[in-house]
């Protein structure tokens, strides 16, 4: 899981739309599967660190929770209904989000776009 949000880091870095999106964006994010947590911490658009979890002395804004078999479909290059949208993970019953929902929908399509970011492309696998 690391991995893959390292290598979303890279691509976000080589999105010039997406850096330009989400220019204003300036917090922290937790990521919750299963047993794993990930302080992802977003300046001015970048993701400026992925810190692993559990902490109690790291603040966050708002939270994604779902379980290791929903995110990697999510990471499908065609994902299925329900499994293509960070909504519609909540909406299956497989996530959901919690924290300050109004900074996450001030920037939702910054966010869901670089969620997407971690969905395979062409032949490659997902690293480990």
């Amino acid at each position: 899981m690391l991995e893959t949000l390292l290598t979303m880091q890279q691509r976000l870095n080589a999105t010039p739309h997406l850096l330009r999106l989400g220019r204003l964006f300036c917090e922290t994010v937790l990521i919750e599967v299963e047993d794993q947590s990930f302080y992802l911490e977003f300046r001015d658009g970048r993701l400026v660190s992925v810190t692993p979890g559990p902490s109690t002395r790291t603040p966050w804004r708002f939270a994604l929770r779902t379980d290791r078999a929903a995110l990697e479909a999510f990471w499908e290059p065609l994902p299925k209904p329900g499994f293509h949208d960070i909504f519609g993970l909540v909406k299956i019953g497989r996530g959901r989000i919690d924290g300050d929902i109004l900074t996450l929908v001030k920037n939702l399509r910054f966010f869901k776009e670089f969620m997407a970011l971690g969905r395979l492309q062409g032949n490659e696998e997902r690293p480990a």
